[in-house]
């Protein structure tokens, strides 16, 4: 099994503790208060700013180490937009998943226009090193606009009622956001969505395996991904 490339060095608290921490925190709907109080009831005293350096600084590292999923040419892009109030300014959270409702990218912008639209799909076609079978969008114009320029050959349906998985992808967000009261920059924003949708991706079964059993053996194989890429097994 892959040993884990983050460094721990100068951390007085094992790998263990400290990816367990940071999974609590980016993994369920908790404040890092209670990813205090749980860590507290296991016996290690650590405070919740302390978890929250750790999930500064190890999040990144771990997000970058997990696996991602290989494209596709069949691939099936649900591309949506949700505003989120920051400092009582509007921005936008522009986000990608595809057929499964994994989460492709997301980018925080502060428009909500065609050249916010075509920034997302660049970074998609960069990520994925291939443009999808077809893309999937609510009425925004800014979509198709975006497509016509970026993959003009690409199949387009732009119905709202079709676009339920990209919209309900953004849920999970929602209630982290009412348990962290906000956030406090689109920076924060980026840097959070960015530990939490690898994350999700990684534990969340795929809509092919919601038997009992697939799921039990999804989040077996996770949980030693996990461990593995943090040193948590070592």
């Amino acid at each position: 099994m892959k040993s884990s490339a983050v460094s721990y060095k100068r951390h007085r608290f094992p790998q263990q503790i400290i990816s367990n921490a940071v999974w609590l925190y980016f993994r369920f709907p908790l404040s890092l208060r209670l990813v205090e109080e749980m860590l507290l009831e296991r016996g290690i005293v650590v405070s919740d700013e302390t978890i929250r350096r750790w999930g500064r600084k190890f999040g990144p590292a771990y997000a970058k180490q997990l696996r991602r999923r290989r494209p596709s040419r069949q691939d099936v892009w649900h591309l949506d937009e949700v505003v989120i109030s920051i400092a009582g300014r509007k921005h936008w959270l522009w986000r990608a998943v595809d057929q499964d409702g994994y989460v492709l990218d997301e980018i925080v912008q502060g428009r909500r226009d065609t050249k916010a639209a075509k920034r997302l799909l660049l970074r998609l076609l960069k990520k994925q090193g291939m443009p999808p079978k077809r893309i999937i969008t609510d009425k925004l114009r800014s979509y198709s606009a975006a497509k016509r320029d970026l993959m003009p050959t690409v199949e387009h349906r732009s119905h709202k009622g079709l676009n339920n998985r990209a919209e309900n992808s953004h849920l999970p967000l929602r209630k982290r956001e009412r348990t962290m009261q906000g956030f406090r920059s689109p920076g924060s924003l980026q840097r959070f969505i960015s530990i939490f949708s690898a994350l999700r991706n990684l534990f969340v079964t795929p809509s092919h395996k919601r038997s009992a059993l697939a799921t039990h053996i999804h989040r077996i194989r996770a949980i030693a991904h996990w461990k593995a890429v943090t040193g948590a097994a070592a």
